[in-house]
């Protein structure tokens, strides 16, 4: 993935000539394209967005950011330390789900940690088989403190269809014609330069 975004950033500021940098904005797509393949959070439209936000347990300060829908939600568990103190090494989070309506039981999920500069965020992915509510309960358990917040969330579909396709692709259509606009316009220009010239040139 970051490598991906590397090549854009690589191809977009790179010092090439004006024409080459016309062509470089045929690939911009295709680049788009690319990065959107090739990361593993490209499921859903849209950001995460906070579920829970400053929920104490224990001395912890909690929140929880997800990206519920159908297929794979997300849920990002962001841990912040109490003033001059630290997160106990040995904290555990689980994340648990079920249907509001209670049509299945409620089904555990083990988050991993990611490490950060002065906090931590734990992670992890929750298959959603129905566009619904559900019940979410994070738990949170170590020696020094054990706790949990739980809230509800609207499980929403990845994708709205073809007219979701449409948007999605409407700027890709808009840098393609801009790019042929641009060609077009160098050929035309080109063509009228050497005709300018041909009619000065005496025969």
């Amino acid at each position: 993935m970051r490598q991906t975004i590397m090549i854009v950033i690589t191809m977009m500021t790179a010092r090439v000539t004006p024409r080459k940098k016309i062509r470089s904005y045929a690939y911009l797509p295709l680049a788009c394209l690319m990065i959107c393949g090739t990361s593993s959070e490209w499921a859903h439209i849209g950001p995460p967005y906070p579920i829970i936000q400053d929920q104490k347990i224990g001395p912890l300060t909690v929140a929880v950011w997800s990206n519920p829908d159908v297929g794979t939600g997300s849920f990002f568990v962001v841990i912040d330390p109490p003033a001059g103190g630290s997160i106990p090494p040995d904290l555990k989070v689980e994340v648990i789900v079920q249907p509001v309506s209670g049509r299945l039981p409620e089904k555990a999920y083990y988050a991993w940690r990611n490490k950060l500069h002065d906090r931590a965020e734990f992670k992890t992915e929750v298959p959603f088989d129905k566009e619904e509510t559900w019940r979410v309960r994070v738990l949170l358990s170590s020696s020094q403190v054990s706790g949990e917040a739980d809230t509800n969330v609207e499980v929403t579909p990845a994708l709205l269809g073809r007219w979701d396709l449409l948007l999605f692709l409407l700027p890709f259509l808009g840098i393609g014609f801009l790019w042929f606009k641009a060609v077009s316009t160098r050929r035309q220009n080109r063509r009228a330069r050497r005709k300018r010239v041909q009619e000065r040139t005496p025969r």
